[in-house]
């Protein structure tokens, strides 16, 4: 360990007023109460990077319960990692008591590979430092006197554009292999390359990520396919085989999916396709869904699967409940998806096969649906990649546009043509 390097205002530029007002009331609540308490981690990074800050985590030495004792909308979390939670009502900011290195107690213990089971062992700031993961994320912003405090060179890696682990790499993955996503989403995210220490045993430890409980990757799928750099994340999750370990059966459809020529099938440019929209949507401010994301990732296993159980016999609607239970089942072993979600992803795949009827009952039926929007939109990515000619999601963007009688008009116009029946003859004995 060193001795802390404090970059005065006037040399790093974070503007105080930049901070969340209610992040700013619980550093001041804290330190005027007797307290260390500092801005830490991403908050710092972003505003350093002249970034907008999605969360202010705060970092003191008061314990949790000393906390609630200042702060009495304090709710206290977690038995393996206990937080402090300062709430405003719905809104609420973490506040970690600073850490230390484990020790033998129940308070530190680390598993069988080197994971750490419990992490209440409690330290200084300096201690704190060096327990975070990357040196970008170990910076400390002091309300107080402006000061940035960096006890691990992270302002010379932000300045390097460079992401580099604390300690050593391999110890530090096998303590949390989530590591190794946060890695990856860093670099994306903030256009940062991985250090070559801190890149060299991804891929060779991948499989840590096999022992990572399926509930805790649903929130890291999001922030790594939500990030607005979706289509990196996932060539980068798959040049250090990662993305195996969240999405199985969609590695292995991308795996599979070229032809003769090693040209790209329709699954592979849908799943590209779809990621770069959602990009798009996020760059925008505009809302996206981890429905969407589900949809996307398992369709071919589930347009394989409905294409199965039709030929077993099943009808449309049975088929398509069989083939989506079955992706799930698989999906869920990994990536633990909240129901709210994958029933919200198994309406966008059964209403895909209503798009070909157009008789105007049917057509005004499914627009009125509450997940038309998110499966006219991936619909119309089908389209776009070659699995449905173009034609379907030119006609479903127009009857949107028009107005009702142009809209029934339409629908008239697509029905097929009445079959005209023949004359009867006339029997010769007739």
């Amino acid at each position: 360990m060193s001795s802390a390097t404090r970059i005065p205002a006037s040399e790093h530029g974070i503007n105080p007023r930049e901070i969340d007002k209610k992040a700013r009331t619980i550093l001041t609540s804290l330190t005027d109460a007797g307290y260390e308490a500092y801005l830490v981690g991403g908050g710092v990074r972003d505003l350093l990077l002249e970034m907008v800050p999605k969360d202010f985590d705060i970092a003191t030495n008061a314990t949790p319960e000393q906390i609630k004792k200042v702060i009495p909308s304090t709710r206290i979390i977690g038995r393996r990692f206990r937080l402090a939670h300062v709430h405003f009502g719905r809104e609420y900011f973490e506040v970690a008591t600073f850490r230390a290195p484990h020790d033998d107690s129940e308070k530190g213990q680390t598993g069988q590979h080197g994971r750490i089971i419990h992490d209440n062992v409690f330290g200084n700031l300096e201690e704190d430092a060096y327990r975070r993961d990357f040196t970008v994320n170990a910076l400390f912003y002091d309300l107080q006197n402006g000061e940035v405090v960096d006890f691990v060179g992270g302002m010379a890696d932000l300045e390097k554009r460079e992401l580099r682990m604390i300690g050593d790499p391999e110890l530090r993955y096998r303590e949390d292999p989530v590591r190794m996503l946060r890695a990856i989403r860093f670099a994306t995210k903030l256009n940062l390359k991985i250090e070559a220490k801190t890149e060299a045993p991804i891929s060779e430890l991948s499989s840590l990520m096999g022992n990572i409980a399926p509930a805790r990757l649903f929130d890291e799928a999001l922030k790594l396919f939500h990030s607005g750099q979706a289509v990196k994340t996932l060539e980068s999750l798959r040049e250090y085989c990662l993305f195996q370990y969240l999405f199985p059966e969609a590695e292995t459809s991308l795996a599979e999916d070229t032809d003769e020529n090693g040209e790209e099938g329709s699954y592979t440019k849908l799943v590209y396709a779809a990621l770069a929209n959602t990009d798009r949507r996020i760059r925008a401010d505009m809302p996206v869904t981890p429905a969407f994301l589900f949809a996307v990732m398992l369709w071919k296993r589930v347009s394989e699967g409905f294409t199965m159980y039709k030929e077993l016999g099943n009808p449309a609607l049975q088929a398509m409940h069989s083939a989506a239970s079955d992706a799930f089942s698989e999906q869920i072993k990994c990536i633990s998806v909240p129901r709210r979600f994958s029933n919200m992803s198994r309406e966008i795949w059964t209403l895909q096969g209503l798009f070909s009827f157009k008789n105007e009952r049917r057509v005004f039926k499914l627009m009125e649906h509450k997940r038309f929007r998110a499966s006219y939109d991936f619909m119309c990515l089908r389209a776009e990649c070659g699995e449905l000619p173009i034609s379907e999601c030119d006609w479903w963007t127009l009857i949107q546009e028009v107005d009702l009688k142009e809209k029934k008009a339409m629908c008239q116009a697509a029905l097929p043509p009445k079959r005209v029946k023949s004359p009867r003859r006339k029997s010769k004995n007739g």
